[in-house]
């Protein structure tokens, strides 16, 4: 306490050129920064549809990471965790820097979120019944009413390296109308030839089994140990998951998505981009509805 009071008696000392008072303020609000951004909340933006409707493209989020240091997940907790299939260093302080602490242009794993569908000691199977994906908790059929019940439509662009990407389409909105995503007729027509060229379809319905080409298959049978995890993606047919990459490790999770702070139709990662690029278009683009809202 009172190398507290001793340090705060020489920051806030007299006669202190305007230099000295921005190189000490950022010596001192820097280490705060990290600390919060490391182990109390996290700014996230979604880079992908696989949580599709209930996280979009270009949307930007708030995660508690104080509460995983002392609760575990619940299943229909919607995560934040590291990449499962990331190559961790042999070294043990990098590998523990690597895990636990965010820092900027390093080598750390991306992060991914999902939805926690069972956790430590569930029994959890995928079945295809009658040509529809089905999930049992415990011998249970689970109701899952949070997952996309909108059709994907390819269109040109997103993050994929391939150039296309499939997002949620409402078949009774026009292109331009579209309460999640805009498409271009163009872009749509183009990403519908090269999908047929790869015999991929250029539309997916939901409630339909994956395909070969999606990373992942709905005929699973997991009894799940004392720090595992099953994680699902909102959008089914959109999301490589633990039906892709199996069980997610309790020490990857970091973090809990608890609020959307803002929601942009953009696949740029800093949006501040997007906005110099199209300043007119930019604000039509905002999805004002779904901003500043509690996420479940």
């Amino acid at each position: 306490m009172n190398f507290i009071v001793k340090f705060f008696n020489w920051y806030r000392r007299p006669n202190k050129s305007s230099l000295v008072q921005w190189v000490e303020a950022f010596v001192v609000v820097l280490p705060i920064v990290f600390i919060v951004r490391t182990f109390l909340y996290g700014l996230y933006q979604v880079p992908s549809g696989s949580m599709e409707p209930t996280m979009l493209i270009g949307e930007r989020f708030l995660a508690d990471k104080l509460s995983v240091w002392f609760s575990k997940p619940k299943r229909g907790d919607i995560i934040s965790f590291n990449d499962p299939n990331f190559k961790y260093s042999d070294n043990p302080t990098i590998s523990l820097i690597q895990r636990y602490v965010w820092m900027p242009f390093s080598r750390v794993p991306d992060n991914w979120t999902k939805r926690v569908i069972a956790i430590p000691g569930d029994h959890i199977q995928g079945r295809v019944e009658d040509g529809k994906p089905e999930v049992y908790l415990n011998g249970k059929k689970l109701n899952e009413p949070h997952i996309n019940p909108y059709p994907l439509l390819a269109t040109i662009g997103g993050m994929r390296d391939c150039g296309w990407t499939h997002k949620t389409y409402v078949p009774t909105c026009s292109f331009a109308d579209q309460p999640f995503y805009r498409f271009n007729p163009y872009n749509v027509r183009r990403a519908a030839k090269i999908l047929a060229q790869m015999n991929i379809p250029d539309k997916i319905y939901p409630h339909t089994p994956l395909q070969w080409w999606q990373g992942g298959s709905d005929v699973f049978d997991y009894k799940l140990g004392p720090d595992e995890y099953m994680c699902l993606g909102d959008n089914r047919l959109g999301s490589y998951d633990s039906r892709g990459w199996g069980l997610l490790k309790a020490k990857e999770i970091h973090g809990k998505i608890i609020f959307r702070i803002w929601s942009h139709d953009s696949d740029e990662a800093w949006f501040i981009l997007d906005l110099i690029k199209n300043p007119i278009d930019f604000f039509r683009r905002v999805r004002w509805k779904r901003c500043m809202q509690i996420v479940r």
